[in-house]
This record gives structure tokens, C-alpha cells and sequence, in this order.
């Protein structure tokens, strides 16, 4: 069956202070509506709430059900509609988004929502967010991942270690840089010119986080993370929240022309699990969810006209352009560096600003990739359009299982009238 995105939104990303996960939900919820032209919210036959450190702000459980009842009190959400709560780490939001289009496919709604909602900054407790996402990590067998990464870092010549002011996550993207450098030969000079690209490409995004250009130089000689990763190659932490409403064919088709007419198809979508001890060579998630989009979609890697890829650290973008098939493995870095990615080039990439500009509030991002991507392929953005785009890929990756994502969410678009 048929299924399109009849509307989206995102709200920018930054560090709001004085704004709560129910807040966030509201503008989020509400910015959908209007962007679907949806008067009538009663036709939405269930709801998926993506979150992960909503615990931190002492709501660990029925966190969807509890965001919205002020939306329910007030009439702007139909009584009674099923909420399901979702937690996929990084890749919660594009579980929430997988779990409407099922809904749809299966013709038990016509329309369903999917809303992320991140709250992360906390400025009584900095490393609260950071504490946060190190539950993503296997804590019923925590030897058995910190011996692999003592391996794999033996293998590379260096030790894996960790440190007080940064997360485990920004460790493990150095660990695997180093390894994918002694393998293929990429350089620093490669990652700094995918953050580059990045910072530079978040400067016409009215909803990014970071919103100053880059230079290489400038993002080699800022402050090292862990290495090789300096600060600008890495995400930074913020708020937001995003949400999607999901459509049938039928329902579309009663729909007004101005809706009809806005409408993105959803060619594919597809997610997979990761696999504990893998190398470069292998089918880790990204590049088995990447295979079976295509296959959905009818479609090659050479048919995509834009990408917004999980650049939590810029090295990510760099192995991600070879898992989704856009180059041979090890020729991320030149790749990049052709400028083949950069917006006006063959294949532009994070042309949003990414995660390490535009923003990673964790359970909103999936969406956001989504909210980026509808927005360029109906034609709406300014500054940093792509020009004439047609088809459009999202990958969303969450969480680790050893040298994999936990997660991966390959999601393929069509803009309308095409």
C-alpha cells in the first residue's frame, strides 16, 4: 500500500532552558497540523512518542501518554488514540516513523503520527545527557564490549580508554576512525572537510543549532575530543522535537489540491540490528538496511539526489557514504574531498547543517532528517536548497552492538510531482 508524508516539523534546535518536554511536545504537535493543513486531528488512528532521557527529568515511563494529555484536556488530540512510546537510542524517532507507516500499510489507520521529543540540556547537571547515553551501552555484559574494543584498538596499534568530560560514544567513533585510517588511508583532512561542509551548510538553516561556517583549518585546530575527532567534528548536545504525520493513498486522495500537492511519497523504509564482531568488509546494519531500501524502492544509490546521513561525528559521514553505496569502501574520504557532497555537487550531503551543526537532539533526530528532507524535495528550502531534487535517503543509526549500530534506519522519499 501507498503511504506518504502528509505533513512535517521541526522545532530548532538549541539549548532551552525554559522549555520542557511537554512544551516541546506541544510545538512540535501543533507545527504538524498546520503544516498538513490538518483541521481535524480526529482522523489520527495512533501515535508513536520517541524519547530517551526523558528520566532525567524524573519521567522515565509513559512518556508519550504523559506529554500529551494537556493535548488531549484541550481537544487538539482525539481522546482515547493509542500512544506508544518508543526507545531506539539515536534511532528511536525513525522506529516511531517506521511504526506509523506500518500502521498505514496495514490499513488499520489512514493516519498516524510519529513525534520524537528530546530534552538534554541541563544546566544544574552538564554530564547529565552524557550519563544518559551510556545506558545504550550492554550493561548485562559490559566485558564482553570492552574486551572487543581493547582488541580492535590492539589491532590499530593504540588502547581504548575513556574520559571524564567526554562520552563513550565519541571514544568508539576515535577507536573506529583510527581503523578505518590504517585501513584506507583517511586522513584528518577528510573528516574536517565533511564537518566543514557541514557548519557551512547549517549557516541558511533557520532550525539549526549551530548556525557560523567553518573553515578545514578551523575545524582541525579546535579543541581534540578524542582523538582524531576535534569538538566541531563532533554533535553537540540540545533540545528539540520533530514529528511526521503518516497518510494512505485514500485518504490523500480526499484530501484538498494544496495538500494533494505537498504530499511526499514514502518509497522505502527499512530497519535492521547490528551485529556484535564485524570489520569494514561486512554487512553491518547500515549497509543491510541501505541493500533492502533500494530493493523496496526500485532503486540504485545512483538514483538519489540528496542525503541526510547520522554524522554524529563527522567520521561517521565518511564510513556512511560507503555503507549506503554511494562509493567503494575507503573512498569516503575522497569522496568528500572531491566536493561531490557538497551542496551543488553530485550528491549533497547533510545539506541541513547534519547532526555536528544542525543538532542531535536524540530522540527528535530521525524525524528531523525526515522534516530536512521533505522540505527540500517539495521545494521549500532557502539558502541551502538542492536544486531539482527528486529522490531522497535518510539514515538514522541508534545505539551500538559491538562494532555496529544497535539501530539503522534507512528511509528513501519522492517528492511530489515527480
Amino acid at each position: 500500500m501507498d503511504t506518504y508524508i502528509l505533513g512535517v516539523y521541526a522545532t530548532d534546535v538549541g539549548k532551552f532552558v525554559d522549555k520542557d518536554p511537554k512544551q516541546l511536545t506541544r510545538e512540535a504537535y501543533l507545527g504538524v497540523l498546520a503544516d498538513a493543513r490538518l483541521d481535524d486531528p480526529a482522523v489520527i488512528g495512533a501515535a508513536w512518542f520517541s524519547n530517551m532521557l526523558m528520566a532525567n527529568q524524573g519521567q522515565p515511563y509513559l512518556k508519550g501518554q504523559l506529554c500529551f494529555v494537556p493535548l488531549v484536556n484541550e481537544g487538539l488530540f482525539p481522546k482515547g488514540t493509542p500512544i506508544t512510546n518508543v526507545e531506539g537510542g539515536c534511532a528511536a524517532g525513525s522506529q516511531a516513523f517506521g511504526n506509523a507507516v506500518r500502521e498505514v500499510q496495514s490499513g488499520h489507520s489512514e493516519v498516524a503520527l510519529a513525534i520524537g521529543v528530546e530534552k538534554m540540556v541541563d544546566p544544574d547537571d552538564p554530564r547529565a545527557a552524557l550519563r544518559g547515553m551510556e545506558g545504550a551501552l550492554d550493561a548485562l555484559d559490559p566485558q564482553s564490549w570492552q574486551e572487543l574494543y581493547q582488541r580492535t584498538a590492539a589491532a590499530n596499534g593504540m588502547t581504548f580508554e575513556t574520559g571524564p568530560e567526554r562520552g563513550v560514544a565519541m571514544d568508539l567513533y576515535g577507536l573506529w576512525a583510527h581503523s578505518h585510517m590504517r585501513a584506507y588511508g583517511t586522513t584528518r583532512e577528510h573528516l574536517a572537510m565533511a564537518a566543514a561542509k557541514n557548519h557551512t551548510n547549517s549557516v541558511h538553516n533557520p532550525r539549526a543549532q549551530y548556525r557560523f561556517p567553518l573553515s578545514v583549518q578551523q575545524v582541525l585546530e579546535d579543541r581534540m575530543v578524542s582523538d582524531p575527532l576535534t569538538r566541531a567534528m563532533c554533535a553537540p548536545i540540545g533540545d528539540g522535537a520533530a514529528a511526521v504525520l503518516v497518510c494512505s493513498q485514500s485518504y490523500l486522495d480526499r484530501c484538498p489540491a494544496e495538500v494533494r500537492d505537498r504530499a511526499v511519497k514514502i518509497r522505502a523504509n527499512e530497519i535492521t540490528t547490528g551485529i556484535f564482531d564485524v570489520t569494514w568488509e561486512d554487512d553491518r546494519a547500515p549497509v543491510l538496511a541501505a541493500r533492502r531500501a533500494y530493493r523496496s524502492a526500485g532503486l540504485t544509490p545512483q538514483d538519489i539526489d540528496l542525503v541526510e546521513l547520522h554524522d554524529a561525528s563527522s567520521f561517521a559521514e565518511i564510513h556512511l557514504l560507503e555503507d549506503l553505496g554511494f562509493c567503494e569502501r575507503g573512498e569516503g574520504g575522497p569522496y568528500t574531498a572531491s566536493g561531490a557532497t557538497a551542496i551543488g555537487g553530485e550528491l549533497p550531503v547533510n545539506a541541513s547543517g547534519g547532526l555536528v551543526s544542525r543538532g542531535h537532539p536524540i530522540g527528535a533526530t530521525g524525524l528531523m532528517m525526515l522534516n530536512e528532507l521533505a522540505i527540500q524535495l517539495r521545494g521549500e528550502a532557502t539558502g541551502n536548497a538542492v536544486d531539482n531534487a527528486r529522490f531522497g535517503l535518510a539514515e538514522n543509526g541508534g545505539g551500538v552492538i559491538g562494532n555496529d549500530a544497535a539501530v539503522c534506519s534507512v528511509t528513501i522519499l519522492e517528492g511530489p510531482g515527480t
